[in-house]
Order: structure tokens, then C-alpha cells, then sequence
């Protein structure tokens, strides 16, 4: 995980130029846990002069690799590229529900009712106030088979794409 900092405007998804990418300055363990999967957080489009609350309608995303993972321990290590804070919860998901169905109150979150665990600790292995621009962050837990839904869950975060699902077989 060290040596792979994201510094160039190159985006993640096809090659998308409007990302601006922080650098990250710390990185995960070398070995965790079980099955790793990587989550990158970027906001599209804004650089560091962007603070604060993120408006409704704001490109950002999230993007965990792999989407398909065994059944056990799961090291989930988040990656933030952007300016902005983030966090990375782990929700189950029901079934007939598909990822970016829930629906944000008037705070501009959803609720974490059912939660198994999150990363929003800056180059710690625990909770925090998020993840700052250029940290990691990480955390492990143990996943039954079954449907998660990845999310980040700061104001409007959520409703501007930043969620993706996980299947744990």
C-alpha cells in the first residue's frame, strides 16, 4: 500500500480528469487481516480551497476494489484522494435493495442503524473525526455472507455517490 500515492490528475474511472488528487501522507500496515479491500474517496472536481460542507449535486466518490470477497476476517483500508473529510461505514444490506436506496434526513446523512463498523480515523487503525485529505485510515471485521453497502456518511456525501456494494460469499 505504500509506494501507491495518486498524486497525478489521472482519474480512477476512465481516466477521468477532473480529479485533483491529495497525496497521501501515511499508509496502512503492509499485512492485515484477512481479505483486504481498498476504498478510494475523491472529490471530483474540487481541490484544497473546497472546505466544508459538501452542497448536494457534488461529484465525489467511492471506490472499493475487490467488490467480491470470502466469507471471514475483511480489513477494510480506506484512501482519502480528496480535499474534503471522509468515511468509510459498513452497512448490511437487505435483500431486494440495491446500493443508493436509502434515503438522507435533513442532516444530509442516512441512518447507520445496523452498522457493522467504520474507518474514520487519520493513519490510525480506529474511529475518529474521519479522514482527513491524504490520510488512511483502516479497520477489520469479521463479514458473514451477505450484501454491505460501503458508504460514506458525512453531510451529503452519501446522496452525492459515495456508496458502492460489497458481497461477502
Amino acid at each position: 500500500m505504500g509506494g501507491r500515492n495518486a498524486t497525478s490528475n489521472q482519474g480512477m474511472m476512465g481516466g477521468d480528469r477532473s480529479y485533483h488528487y491529495s497525496r497521501l501522507t501515511c499508509s496502512a500496515p503492509a499485512t492485515l487481516p484477512g481479505t483486504t479491500v481498498v476504498v478510494r474517496l475523491a472529490d471530483m472536481g474540487m481541490t484544497q480551497m473546497m472546505r466544508g460542507d459538501a452542497p448536494i449535486g457534488a461529484r465525489m466518490m467511492l471506490q472499493a476494489a475487490p467488490s467480491r470477497v470470502p466469507t471471514g476476517t475483511v480489513s477494510v483500508v480506506a484512501q482519502n484522494l480528496g480535499w474534503r473529510t471522509h468515511e468509510v461505514v459498513v452497512l448490511p444490506l437487505a435483500d431486494g435493495v440495491s446500493h443508493g436506496q436509502r434515503v438522507p434526513g435533513a442532516d444530509g446523512k442516512v441512518s447507520e442503524a445496523g452498522s457493522l463498523g467504520e474507518v474514520s480515523g487519520s493513519c490510525v487503525p480506529r474511529q475518529g473525526e474521519g479522514i482527513h485529505p491524504g490520510a488512511v485510515g483502516w479497520t477489520s471485521l469479521t463479514l458473514s455472507p451477505g450484501r454491505y453497502e460501503l458508504i460514506c456518511n458525512l453531510k451529503n456525501h452519501y446522496a452525492n455517490g459515495m456508496h458502492q456494494e460489497v458481497v461477502v460469499n
